[in-house]
């Protein structure tokens, strides 16, 4: 069995998740525009940058969920996902994860963005298995706070070695272990597969990928 990674934003979705989120809550009037947006906005950039402090993005992301009562958040998740995150899955993307289900592969999600948006997004896809940035939860509500380790830089190494532990697996138990990302952020985890591969990216990965000659692919 060969493994299959797929970082989600901007990779097998066509945007990105976690920004797009924020601005469907300000949309929606659950967050103030005039305050929320520019510090998204600031987020975003920093993130692009790889100068992004997940900590503190984590806190700012976390708070609408702990503000607000799980069913509200349920409700609006499901209108998110149909009116947002449909659009944003191109026909090539359904493509790639299909190959590697007919393959017989397993196939994981692994993303910085929290698990409570991400989960379902990877449903879509028929994938089963999810590694995102976990919100803590308390009574079956959120409380604001981080749960574990969040899945960003080396912290997708991390928590995809202790996801493969408690299955007794490891990296090296797979003849072939794929990973499909945009962003130099994931570098960490694209040195340790055998065959990483660069979808839509960043320049900085770009010029990367270039010099270990690392396949370049567009599912746009």
């Amino acid at each position: 069995m060969n493994l299959a990674l797929f970082d989600l934003d901007n990779t097998i979705l066509a945007g990105d998740s976690d920004y797009n989120w924020s601005r469907f809550l300000i949309k929606e009037g659950f967050l103030d525009a005039a305050i929320h947006a520019e510090k998204n906005d600031k987020f975003y950039a920093d993130y692009k940058e790889g100068n992004l402090d997940i900590f503190a993005f984590v806190e700012f992301q976390f708070k609408p969920l702990a503000r607000n009562p799980r069913k509200v958040l349920d409700q609006l998740l499901h209108k998110y996902i149909e009116e947002i995150i449909k659009p944003m899955i191109t026909d090539k993307a359904y493509a790639l994860v299909k190959k590697h289900q007919d393959d017989g592969d397993l196939l994981i999600v692994i993303t910085a963005t929290n698990s409570f948006i991400t989960k379902p997004i990877a449903g879509i896809f028929g994938i089963q298995n999810l590694i995102g940035t976990d919100p803590e939860e308390k009574d079956g509500e959120f409380t604001g706070k981080v749960s574990g380790t969040p899945s960003f830089k080396e912290g997708k190494v991390t928590r995809l070695e202790e996801w493969l532990k408690n299955k007794k697996l490891s990296l090296g138990d797979f003849e072939k272990s794929y990973f499909y990302s945009d962003s130099h952020n994931d570098l960490p985890l694209l040195k340790k597969v055998t065959h990483p591969v660069v979808v839509d990216s960043d320049d900085i990965l770009k010029e990367y990928a270039k010099s270990q000659g690392w396949p370049q692919i567009s599912l746009r």
